[in-house]
């Protein structure tokens, strides 16, 4: 990976967030990449459960201040950093007061899904974008880990698909096992199609199930790793059509050879 520039774009990251499936390998990963000869960025959204004293957060005012429209609404991007000390790894953090602020990451103290998850999907998805484009930082590879983060392959094929700095950018997904139930808000696809976005090529977005935003991940990015062994038979067979590179599950110990190579081999081939 020498000398290779990744873009890892994660919903959820240890140690700023609890251990999970999803935490750790968006963790593992770019360690991996960076002790290789690497060069990476990390983004994952600043949730109110983050304690930014603890982890020293602090807010990059040169990349803030702009303001994202999401549903016809300009919405405050926010962009704080902070490091993994004993990594050496800076990572961005996507804010904004009315979607992260509360203290929890997806779901209420009754389990309950926030309504406007779905709108924070987007906040993020374009946040990220407009902050790599203020970095002036050209990723080989973009990996997309997390639902929350499924909407960036379709972002970038579709409403910044004629934007330079991605031109030659691989997009790639890790698919994870089943993380919530039922559907997020049902005026997604609108907000989406509202961007500019074709609605034929989101009609999946009708049902913006755990599954379907997956799906939508999948059909727009290059190349996909299954990063756990619990994934359903339907998103499974859903990827197996696309005919599209894919690694199969690899465990934690073995991984960090299986992704070079893939990298390498599938997906900057």
């Amino acid at each position: 990976m020498n000398g290779k520039k990744i873009l890892f774009v994660s919903s959820e990251l240890v140690p700023y967030l609890p251990e999970n499936e999803v935490s750790l390998m968006s963790y593992e990963a770019p360690r991996m990449v960076n002790s290789s000869g690497g060069q990476i960025r990390i983004f994952m959204p600043r949730y109110g459960n983050i304690n930014e004293r603890r982890h020293q957060l602090h807010e990059v005012i040169r990349l803030s201040g702009m303001n994202l429209v999401i549903n016809d609404m300009d919405m405050p991007l926010i962009i704080k950093v902070a490091s993994i000390p004993k990594e050496r790894i800076q990572v961005y953090f996507i804010d904004n007061e009315e979607y992260f602020k509360r203290k929890a990451t997806f779901t209420d103290e009754n389990g309950e899904l926030f309504a406007d998850n779905d709108e924070r999907a987007i906040f993020f998805a374009k946040g990220v974008v407009e902050t790599v484009k203020k970095l002036n930082w050209i990723p080989d590879i973009i990996h997309v880990h997390g639902w929350l983060a499924s909407l960036l392959p379709l972002y970038l094929k579709k409403l910044y698909a004629d934007e330079p700095l991605f031109a030659d950018s691989k997009i790639v997904i890790s698919v994870y096992g089943k993380s919530f139930e039922g559907s997020l808000n049902k005026d997604l696809i609108k907000k989406v199609i509202f961007d500019g976005v074709p609605e034929d090529a989101v009609s999946l977005l009708k049902d913006p199930t755990y599954n379907n935003l997956l799906k939508i991940g999948v059909n727009y990015a290059d190349a996909v790793i299954l990063a756990t062994e619990g994934i359903s038979e339907d998103l499974l067979s859903h990827i197996n059509n696309l005919q599209k590179p894919v690694l199969p599950y690899v465990s934690l110990q073995e991984f960090e050879e299986a992704y070079a190579n893939f990298y390498n081999t599938e997906v900057l081939n």
